[in-house]
This record gives structure tokens, C-alpha cells and sequence, in this order.
């Protein structure tokens, strides 16, 4: 393949900043880019490079979430040094986001070869996108929106982090999707569910990004536009996730299973018509 160019790449890292957190496909809205830009989407190098600016996006949730994060790691050690610590939630909640990943790791080693061949193609991104709607819409209507974040357990942690499955062999589906339609089905109200799926996020995305590192310049993408793509990734990212926390305060969401629909049908629409490649 030719190299993605750094205009490319800061396109490629404007729409990862813009949908890694929102409920809308992260994955998908970048392999629909790839193809209106004519780049191969199950390309080696290209599926390592998305993987790879995703980073940007995890450093934007360690930046906007410091405090919380030096909060949750500093009970952690506490915990590990002394016995009568390991009581307190935010050390149990920082154990559960560790076990909570390993079942994607696991998936995510297990299926590499079909995650980028056969289930990289667009045909499947249109098909997530539809069916992850009705999933998102079905658990908003669902959910009781009674439990907080200081109410997760164990249990929650480990179904909301599997669920982030679905994405992995799922393009279009949506990983945020996933976790937070999870979390509303175990009646966490809608941010403590947000934030949920921002914190499970750290781990996978970042041993996803460092794991493909390799296979992205190896693959013919060159150390400058991953650069320049993750940059990018990371400051529209920041902005994300602060309107994303403000907007599911007070909204349902509505709005995206609109969105993630209509996109769906114009991608079958566009890969019909033959104007896309799948």
C-alpha cells in the first residue's frame, strides 16, 4: 500500500477524536473515511494505524480524568500495602477495570486474523451500525437509571468490559456503544455509565494501540502522520469527552440511534451503488 499522507492522517485523526467516545463507531466512521479516501480498509498497515491513534483519544481520557485516575491508583497501592485499605471501592473498582479487560484480550489475540480480514469489511460496519442502534435504543428505554457510579460492582465491571467485544468483531458496532447500552440494561443512570465505559476503555485501547504499533509503520505508514494523526486524535478527543459528559446529563440517547441509522443505510446505499469498496 502507499503511505497514509499527513493529510490523511489528520483527517483520520479528527474523526477518531470526534466518535472514539461517542456512541457511534469510533472503528466504523474510520473505515467509511478510509474508503471515501480510497485506502484500504483491511490493509495491514491501515487497521494497525487506526489502532495505533486511538492512543491519542486514551490520552485525552487519562488528561480530562487525572484526578479520579490518581485517585482510583493511589487506593490501589494503598490496598496492596495494607490489608484493612482493600475495602475501600475505589481500590475493588481499579481491580475490576484490570479484570474486566482480560476477556477482550483475550478475544482480541484469539480472532486477529478474521478482526482484520473478513469482518473489516464496510458491508459488516452498515449491518453494526443498524443493529447497535436498536441494541443502544432497546437498553435507554430499558434502564432505570437508579444506580450511580458509586454503586458498580464486580458483576458490572465484568459485563460492561466483555461487551466491548461485540465491538472488536463488530466494526460499527461501537465499543462506547456496547459498554454503556451495558451498563443502562444494570440500571446505572446514564453518566455513571459514560464514565464507566471511559475508564474500561484505558486499558484495551491503549495495549490495542501499543500491541499494533509495530505492524503500522512495518505496514508502510510512516512514523510522521502516526504522529500527527495521534496529536490530532488526542486534542479533538479532549473536546469530546467534555461535551459528551454535559450532553448525557440531560439527554437521552436518542439522538445517536438516529445518527448510527441513518449513516447505516446511506453506507449500504453507497456500497450498493458501487460508489464505496467494501
Amino acid at each position: 500500500m502507499s503511505a497514509i499522507t499527513i493529510g490523511q492522517a489528520i483527517v483520520l485523526g479528527i474523526v477518531e477524536g470526534v466518535t472514539e467516545f461517542l456512541p457511534i463507531s469510533s472503528t466504523g466512521h474510520l473505515k467509511i473515511t478510509e474508503g471515501l479516501m480510497d485506502i484500504p480498509v483491511d490493509d495491514k498497515g491501515v487497521v494497525a494505524f487506526t489502532a495505533v491513534i486511538q492512543v491519542g483519544a486514551i490520552a485525552a481520557v487519562l488528561v480530562y480524568f487525572f484526578k479520579d485516575i490518581v485517585r482510583f491508583v493511589t487506593a490501589w497501592v494503598r490496598g496492596l500495602a495494607h490489608r484493612d485499605q482493600r475495602d475501600n471501592h475505589d481500590y475493588k473498582f481499579t481491580w475490576w477495570v484490570i479484570y474486566a479487560t482480560i476477556p477482550i484480550v483475550i478475544v482480541g489475540l484469539a480472532a486477529k486474523a478474521l478482526i482484520e480480514g473478513p469482518l473489516a469489511s464496510l458491508w459488516v460496519v452498515a449491518g453494526s451500525l443498524i443493529v447497535g442502534s436498536g441494541v443502544m435504543w432497546a437498553a435507554d428505554q430499558m434502564g432505570r437509571h437508579r444506580r450511580g457510579e458509586e454503586d458498580t460492582t464486580l458483576k458490572d465491571a465484568m459485563l460492561v468490559g466483555s461487551s466491548q467485544i461485540l465491538a472488536l468483531l463488530f466494526p460499527g458496532f461501537s465499543r462506547s456503544g456496547a459498554t454503556m447500552s451495558t451498563g443502562l440494561i444494570l440500571d446505572l443512570n446514564r453518566v455513571a455509565a459514560t464514565r464507566l465505559s471511559f475508564f474500561l476503555g484505558i486499558p484495551s485501547l491503549t495495549g490495542a494501540g501499543l500491541f499494533e504499533l509495530k505492524d503500522a509503520v512495518g505496514g508502510g505508514v510512516g512514523a510522521v502522520p502516526l504522529a500527527v494523526g495521534t496529536v490530532v486524535s488526542f486534542v479533538v478527543a479532549y473536546a469530546s469527552i467534555a461535551w459528551l459528559l454535559k450532553f448525557v446529563a440531560k439527554h437521552s440517547f436518542n439522538a445517536f440511534v438516529i445518527y448510527r441509522i441513518i449513516v447505516g443505510v446511506l453506507l449500504f446505499a453507497l456500497l450498493g451503488a458501487g460508489v464505496l469498496n467494501a
